[in-house]
């Protein structure tokens, strides 16, 4: 008797731990890793109920990704996540955000969402006049400068999320709001090496605005119409020979082969003079040698930050001894400005690589577009 007992206890202990197991069994998940034409930076995996959005290279040498959550309040209610897996959680829909840098404006324009903007560091520096508009009706608050963020107004306007923009990861004040539980997200769309990656950047604004949709046609017509201008100047013969950049401090700095710069220069088919260059930044020569390659350059673009002919023979005496001087024949983007003075090509020059494409390809092959008319570069004057 008492085996048989012993039999039946085993068999029901048994049982129970076997039916146990069965029904912790966790259910099967679907995800799907969307796929990037050209941006390294970020990645996107799409999951039941959220999105994942990992920043792979939020600055050059990041030593770290960033993982962020991107979810609506109801599948967040449902959902758990393993406490520090992740960066930040970011719920949708977003009615309000701080971003930190004048590149993340077309973005939020072209997307129709510029509404959401509540506050910028250094608002003078905005060129859109539909973002300029919402400043002027005291809808953007002014929030200081990047590296020193207005902590106080930030906790005041309490946004759902701020598009952070970060050197090197170091930036205290955007540590201060994320302990404040307003959630940080970084964006790395500048550290991209070419000028389409650079756009698709669009698409981690369309994962944030549940507007991936539009994300995509938007950059699809950009690289649609930067890939059209790059055909239509790949057969020309007729290359003109071209310098870059200017002297400060003893110190020509100029864009290398494998940059963004150089990078547009070659898909416009010119000599660019440094062509075969690579590396990270800008290259540093001193005058002799960039006389001796460039002296008979014919075309002189972007002469740093100088506005006029006069300021930069005023420079340095001797950036009148190159022909592209002498003839006249220098282009900058400097002087196409907003109504505070803001140079728009370092807003929306990012995110529209093919007007810039097409305006290199203007100024250097002028008979391959004959009614276009330059959107950023100008002639100096």
């Amino acid at each position: 008797m008492r085996k048989l007992v012993l039999f039946f206890a085993l068999t029901i202990i048994f049982s129970c731990k076997e039916e146990k197991t069965v029904n912790t069994k966790l259910p099967n998940f679907n995800t799907e890793r969307i796929k990037l034409k050209h941006s390294k930076g970020f990645s996107i995996t799409k999951h039941d109920h959220f999105t994942l959005v990992e920043v792979l290279k939020p600055w050059p040498k990041a030593e770290k990704s960033y993982k962020y959550v991107v979810i609506t309040k109801e599948n967040l209610a449902r959902t758990s996540f393993i406490k520090d897996a992740y960066d930040g959680i970011i719920i949708t829909p977003i009615e309000n955000a701080v971003v930190t840098s004048t590149t993340h404006l077309p973005a939020l324009e072209l997307l129709g969402v510029q509404k959401t903007l509540v506050g910028f560091p250094g608002t003078d520096y905005i060129s859109s006049k539909s973002i300029r508009q919402l400043i002027d009706k005291g809808n953007i608050r002014e929030l200081g400068k990047n590296e020193g963020l207005n902590t106080e107004v930030i906790l005041e306007l309490n946004p759902n999320v701020i598009v952070g923009f970060g050197i090197d990861g170091g930036n205290r004040s955007l540590e201060t709001i994320k302990k404040s539980g307003i959630p940080v997200i970084f964006n790395g769309d500048w550290v991209e090496q070419s000028p389409l990656a650079k756009a698709e950047w669009i698409k981690f604004f369309g994962v944030l605005y549940n507007k991936e949709k539009a994300a995509d046609s938007i950059f699809n017509q950009i690289e649609k119409d930067y890939l059209q201008a790059k055909a239509l100047a790949k057969n020309i013969t007729a290359k003109p020979t071209v310098l870059s950049g200017a002297m400060h401090n003893d110190v020509w700095y100029l864009p290398n082969g494998t940059s963004t710069e150089g990078q547009l220069l070659k898909d416009a088919n010119v000599n660019y003079l440094w062509g075969d260059t690579e590396g990270s930044g800008s290259l540093k020569l001193n005058f002799e040698s960039v006389f001796v390659n460039a002296k008979k350059a014919d075309i002189w673009l972007s002469p740093s930050n100088y506005s006029s002919m006069e300021s930069l023979k005023n420079s340095n005496e001797n950036h009148k001894l190159f022909d592209a001087f002498k003839n006249k024949n220098i282009y900058t983007f400097s002087n196409t400005t907003g109504d505070k003075g803001g140079v728009i090509y370092y807003e929306l020059g990012m995110a529209r690589p093919d007007l810039v494409l097409k305006d290199i390809i203007k100024i250097c092959h002028p008979e391959l577009l004959e009614n276009y008319e330059p959107y950023f570069f100008k002639p100096l004057e």
